[in-house]
């Protein structure tokens, strides 16, 4: 297992992978995400927290879009990372800090967002319980989560059994490195903790159609089948297929 110095490079390259399929898959979700925080900011800008920053690849959109930014993480590597941008954001402030005993102040924040966080511990509902008790009155919760079942999931629970690793990082020919995902869920059991937390959720999307081989050696063309894939399993039956699931929720 690689340590978090070692893995923020990697984390980085997932932008701009040479992947089309595996590069359509992370900006499509930062790039919903960072459109979001965007739409929900409000007039005068508020304070936003975000849970987990890891690389950072929220913080400038967040700084410049909110009045006050704190961003919490357990990692002394993704802090010290993510020095050099509150060098040049003063607005923004980075913090050490653990949401299942944190130390913020409670209904502080007009924003929270939590990407690529809950599925790194089994914890989730209890984080989410902590999240609703940040949240000011008539905030917004953007989070985001793979789904349990999704065919990327899935994939990887193989791709990182011995002897397939070699293969998978051959054919790529950039880094493969396990996710670390412990805690999936279905979208039914996100939702229920959502809203067992006290949340009203008021937007559902889901996105990341990964078809294996196809991925792998399709290039544009497969890239354009799993588009083409999304848009028609997206919001029906099969939708749990696709790899993340979004919430945008408010307090009770």
């Amino acid at each position: 297992m690689k340590t978090e110095t070692e893995l923020l490079p990697l984390l980085e390259t997932l932008y701009a992978s040479k992947n089309p399929t595996r590069r359509w898959l992370h900006r499509t979700r930062r790039d919903w995400i960072i459109a979001k925080a965007r739409e929900c900011a409000r007039t005068p800008p508020g304070r936003a927290l975000e849970i987990g920053f890891g690389a950072g690849v929220y913080l400038e959109a967040l700084a410049e879009t909110f009045g006050e930014v704190v961003a919490t993480d357990l990692a002394a590597a993704h802090l010290e990372h993510a020095r050099a941008l509150a060098a040049r954001y003063p607005n923004l402030t980075l913090k050490r800090d653990d949401i299942l005993a944190t130390t913020l102040p409670e209904r502080a924040f007009d924003l929270i967002l939590c990407s690529e966080v809950i599925e790194h511990f089994a914890e989730s509902a209890r984080a989410l319980v902590a999240m609703r008790r940040l949240i000011a009155p008539g905030g917004t919760l953007i989070l985001s989560t793979p789904q349990r079942y999704s065919l990327l999931e899935i994939a990887c629970r193989i791709a990182f059994l011995p002897g397939v690793i070699g293969i998978v990082r051959r054919i790529y020919g950039e880094a493969i490195f396990e996710t670390g995902h412990i805690n999936l869920l279905t979208a039914r059991a996100a939702e229920r903790q959502i809203i067992a937390a006290g949340f009203r959720i008021r937007e559902r999307f889901s996105s990341g159609m990964y078809l294996p081989v196809v991925a792998e050696f399709g290039g544009e063309r497969g890239l354009r089948c799993a588009r083409w894939l999304e848009r028609r399993i997206r919001g029906g039956r099969m939708d749990g297929m696709l790899w993340t699931q979004y919430y945008v929720a408010e307090p009770r």
